[in-house]
């Protein structure tokens, strides 16, 4: 059993384990190669204490907002929760605080959740999808690595307020609801019916294990008939890839348009979490990812002259590669680690492949940061220059570290978090750049929560060795550990 985080009397021996493991790691090593197993340790405790500089900044200057403004000093909403103050970043923040041993404020979060946390006299249109992924996902994660059923209470009364959503002719949510209404409103993408797949289908995760953990089988249940329903629309190219748009009216795709990044990303990717999730028990889901991942080889593949292999977005009279779509060198090594067989050697190497590419979009910026557009013709050239905290780069970093432990993984992190430190450190914070072009950018002003809960988190792991082992444990799209039904005791079935 996997229990590191599990919780322990409601008492301050949340971290016992923990620090076991960290102890029997340095013992191990230290008979291997001590110098090694040094530097290790002093790069995790670095990254350890840029996640205390974000998390004190946002105590001091935003606790309760969504969001810091690290140079303005000042709280911060994003459109996707409107004008509310629900504490996005302690929600999203929670779980890596854990991981990371930080006790005093994880204690800290955990109170203001359990007693100020409320959404009941909040009356404002907010994404469907970042509630669920955020605030269901990071309860979801902190019930599972301390068996605290606070957590547990809080992500059902999360969900409860988004069903409204779901209240469509086909069961499909709507991209926003208003919270505390009885009816979602109309969509806010130019007041039209239609959501992407990525937002609509990316609630199996976290809607599955709710229904598991409260006996509570609506949840599941939504989120099986949203799989239905885009995988079956009648106006789908049945050996093709799934357009981004559908209609939550009709269940008809509205564009024909597909993508690997944004408004397609996590609903591939949660294709194949999905039977992971299920301790490879759904063979459905598994000859679906596969057979889609053919289609995605076949349609937007592409491998520049130079050799650089890419999945493509269109961009004017360009075509390149989105910062969203560089997940993909991860999915892939995840599943060249779950799917045994004749595919893994394939997705071996497109794991590594795509992940050499959006290492290159970094590296070839003056900043070392990778830019939100990339394109490739001869070279690599920023489209759209600005880079705001995303994990994406790190994340595939971190899957191909820890299923093919070669040190270059490592390594380009470590560059990822120099560059971080050196561009987007604050007095008070991190700030995502306008340009990744000019050493001498423009902050956004912008402390994401995602840095908190994704990409610090991703690169604290991948110098952990073994700290949530991928056959136990899988990962929302906003980083958040979930754990495996059959292989983890933290999947608890009510």
């Amino acid at each position: 059993m996997d229990n590191e985080f599990m919780y322990s009397a409601q008492s301050e021996h949340y971290f016992n384990v923990h620090n076991e493991h960290f102890v029997r790691q340095k013992q191990n090593n230290s008979r291997n190669n001590n110098r090694l197993q040094y530097s290790v340790i002093v790069k995790r405790e670095i990254i350890k204490e840029m996640m205390r500089h974000a998390w004190n900044g946002y105590v001091k200057y935003a606790w309760g907002d969504n969001e810091l403004r690290p140079v303005s000093r000042s709280g911060y909403s994003p459109t996707l929760l409107g004008d509310t103050k629900l504490g996005m970043t302690i929600v999203d923040a929670l779980d890596t605080l854990l991981i990371m041993n930080m006790n005093s404020e994880f204690e800290k979060g955990r109170e203001w959740i359990a007693n100020k946390f409320n959404m009941d006299n909040v009356y404002e249109s907010v994404s469907v999808f970042e509630v669920n992924i955020r605030f269901v996902g990071g309860l979801l994660s902190c019930f599972a690595l301390t068996n605290d059923s606070m957590f547990l209470h809080k992500a059902q009364y999360v969900a409860e307020k988004l069903l409204p959503a779901f209240d469509t002719s086909t069961r499909i949510p709507k991209t926003r609801v208003w919270l505390n209404s009885k009816s979602s409103t109309i969509n806010f993408r130019s007041y039209t019916v239609e959501t992407s797949i990525a937002e609509a289908g990316s609630f199996h995760l976290e809607f599955v294990y709710l229904s598991d953990a409260t006996k509570n089988f609506t949840y599941k249940l939504l989120a099986n008939n949203i799989r239905r329903m885009i995988v079956g629309a009648r106006n789908r190219d049945q050996n093709g890839l799934f357009p981004v748009f559908i209609s939550t009216e009709t269940g008809m795709f509205t564009t024909s348009k597909v993508s690997f990044g944004a408004n397609g990303d996590s609903f591939y990717e949660y294709l194949l979490k999905a039977w992971i999730q299920s301790n490879r028990s759904q063979k459905r889901q598994k000859r679906l990812f596969l057979r889609t991942m053919k289609e995605v080889e076949k349609t937007l593949l592409r491998r520049t002259e130079s050799g650089f292999y890419y999945l493509v977005e269109n961009m004017g009279s360009h075509e390149g590669m989105s910062h969203l779509a560089c997940f993909s060198g991860g999915l892939f090594a995840l599943a060249a680690d779950t799917i045994l067989g004749n595919k893994s050697e394939r997705f071996k190497f497109l794991a590594a492949e795509l992940t050499k590419t959006c290492h290159e979009s970094y590296v070839n910026t003056d900043t070392g940061l990778g830019p939100e557009m990339f394109f490739l013709d001869n070279q690599f050239e920023s489209d759209t220059e600005y880079y705001i905290l995303r994990p994406e780069v790190v994340e595939s970093y971190f899957y191909l570290w820890r299923t093919t432990r070669e040190q270059k993984y490592r390594d380009w992190a470590w560059e990822v978090v120099n560059a971080l430190q050196k561009h987007c450190k604050t007095e008070f914070g991190f700030s995502g750049i306008r340009n990744v072009n000019d050493e001498e950018s423009e902050k956004d002003d912008v402390q994401q929560s995602f840095f908190l809960a994704e990409t610090l988190k991703y690169l604290y792991l991948i110098f952990s060795d073994d700290l949530l082992p991928l056959d136990k444990w899988v990962f929302n799209t906003e980083g958040h550990p979930l754990p495996i039904k059959g292989r983890n005791a933290a999947y608890k079935i009510n």
